[in-house]
């Protein structure tokens, strides 16, 4: 595994539409390793694929909850309800922190790393990982939607 280097806001890779990913592979896999490693190094929750420079629908997910680490390829939410505002940071936007208001929980469609379909429903800081994380595969930063933003401790 390897930690790969994670692009900062204002990298154009970073306001580009992500593509789907067409086969899952020796390379898509080890792709996933790399995100996990270098998302758990980094103290980060989740890790989109452009966050590492590529335009592809790829995401990690762990939110030390009992779903463990999540790999989603090509996700699509398929279902929101509820609104809740709390406050997000990105690996992409060290040490800023912002009020957004998301779903309160989504359901999302995804292929897992053996090609398998699955479905997920999520609430709390899970559904609010993988609606952040998937804005990065629609090339959206959290500081493009946030209702404040501010520097420093989340607390």
């Amino acid at each position: 595994m390897a930690l790969l280097d994670i692009l900062k806001a204002g990298n154009p890779v970073l306001k580009n539409k992500s593509v789907p990913v067409e086969r899952v592979d020796k390379s898509l896999k080890k792709l996933l390793d790399d995100m996990a490693e270098t998302m758990y190094a980094n103290d980060g929750v989740g890790l989109a694929a452009p966050q590492i420079g590529k335009n592809i629908c790829v995401v990690v997910i762990d939110c030390q909850d009992d779903h463990g680490l999540l790999e989603l390829i090509n996700p699509v939410i398929t279902f929101t309800e509820g609104e809740v505002v709390d406050t997000e940071g990105c690996l992409s936007v060290p040490d800023i922190y912002g009020e957004v208001s998301r779903a309160a929980k989504v359901k999302v469609k995804y292929t897992n790393r053996r090609g398998k379909i699955q479905n997920l429903t999520a609430t709390g800081l899970l559904a609010r990982c993988i609606q952040h994380e998937l804005d990065h595969l629609e090339g959206q930063l959290f500081i493009d939607i946030a209702q404040s933003v501010h520097r420093g401790n989340q607390g």
